[in-house]
């Protein structure tokens, strides 16, 4: 491991092992993985928890095999719990972030003229499903101005929560268009002084930055499993807050697994988050969640909040200064996410040519952030995203490469 690649975490800690941790990503053998705003790359004990499950259920049967790793299901609770600084009860498993946001929105009975008052930069499936929620209850939909510097403005979004009194408040920490960071917990803060329903979508985050629910003051969070977390695709959860589960919100359509039918003509529901589930689950991937959070927590949310961040910054600062480049991150805080787009290329042919050089990323367009790309105007962007296990190495190899290609102008 050379110095460059060495993150100090905080004073007292340990260097990360950036060559023990590439050595568990059989990945960094083949690609430069900068596309962990996507999916981040599986580690070994992640794929070997999900082989040894599915032999396990070849083996005897699927039935038989979760109740064989039953401790290992209930880890996933302890473990995300652990992440986010909830109890177990507090999370429901989930087969992707989007399920989880929907199903926690199907919980609250909006009405006509019920406001819900959300961000210029919240994710595309969000926002589609607000605007679904104005067709069918006739919602109103109001979003808080952006600072100058980007980003929310918080005050204005406070005086919007006090003018409006919405019935739903719901941010999402970390865009997947652009590297800003949203003060997520400073808009909780003024959720709880108007004691506001508020809905964090944290797929970004979970995995690059420590949370802690109580200091974001959110009721509810959701999150995907695949990305920065490093777990298996179809996977994600949902975090209930103890005061959500005490008001009786449950689930449009719960199931079994959520709710006992109690008598012909009723049910109960669950007591805890259990009741945002339904009774199938892809047990090899709960098992792989939980092993990829167990990772996670191994190497330290503290140390990968400091490293990955960091080479996103390095490789800004490579790529903002070759022409033809325009970097589009905007805003007093920014993560791992890297956006640019590119003078006289289009799309697809730009992401082609870096696949070609065995270069993952990924596009963003308008239609993913009408407000964000509106505002910067800009059709199209590529998104680079590091992680801990990428290298400083790397990182100089793929500016280089933006740079010869933008040289270039090839279409």
């Amino acid at each position: 491991m050379s110095t460059k690649d060495s993150a100090f975490v905080s004073p007292g800690e340990s260097l990360l092992d950036i060559a023990a941790l590439r050595a568990d990503t059989p990945g960094c053998e083949r690609v430069t993985h900068l596309n962990n705003a996507g999916c981040g790359l599986l580690a070994a004990p992640v794929l070997a928890t999900m082989l040894d499950h599915l032999t396990l259920e070849s083996q005897i049967g699927g039935y038989e095999a979760s109740a064989a790793r039953a401790d290992g299901v209930r880890a996933f609770y302890t473990e995300i719990a652990a992440l986010i600084g909830a109890q177990p009860h507090n999370i429901a498993f989930a087969g992707s972030a989007t399920h989880a946001y929907a199903t926690a929105l199907s919980s609250i009975p909006f009405a006509a003229g019920d406001v819900i008052l959300t961000t210029r930069n919240d994710f595309v499936s969000n926002q589609i499903a607000f605007l679904s929620l104005r067709k069918r209850f006739g919602v109103r939909v109001v979003h808080a101005p952006d600072a100058p510097e980007g980003g929310v403005d918080v005050p204005a979004m406070a005086a919007l929560m006090r003018e409006h009194r919405p019935r739903l408040v719901a941010a999402t920490h970390i865009p997947t268009n652009s590297g800003l960071v949203q003060p997520v917990a400073e808009i909780g803060a003024h959720c709880r002084e108007l004691d506001l329903l508020y809905l964090v979508d944290a797929c970004q985050s979970v995995g690059q930055y420590p949370l802690d629910v109580a200091a974001l003051g959110c009721d509810l969070l959701t999150a995907t499993c695949r990305k920065f977390l490093r777990g298996p695709r179809g996977s994600g959860f949902l975090y209930v807050s103890d005061r959500f589960l005490h008001a009786g919100y449950e689930p449009l359509f719960p199931d079994m697994h959520g709710a006992r039918w109690t008598a012909p003509d009723a049910y109960r529901r669950s007591d805890t988050a259990a009741r945002f589930e339904e009774w199938e689950f892809p047990y090899a991937t709960v098992l792989g969640c939980a092993a990829a959070t167990r990772y996670a927590r191994d190497v330290g949310m503290a140390a990968i909040s400091r490293r990955t961040p960091a080479l996103a910054a390095r490789l800004r600062s490579w790529l903002e200064v070759i022409d033809g480049v325009r970097v589009l991150d905007r805003g007093p805080e920014l993560g791992a996410l890297v956006t640019f787009a590119v003078e006289g290329w289009q799309a697809q042919p730009f992401k082609a040519a870096l696949d070609a050089r065995g270069v993952n990323s990924a596009l963003s367009f308008r239609e993913f952030a009408q407000f964000d790309f509106g505002d910067k105007d800009v059709d199209w962007c590529l998104r680079l995203s590091p992680h801990y296990y990428n290298t400083h190495d790397e990182i100089e190899r793929v500016a280089g490469l933006v740079a010869e290609l933008a040289g270039a102008g090839l279409r």
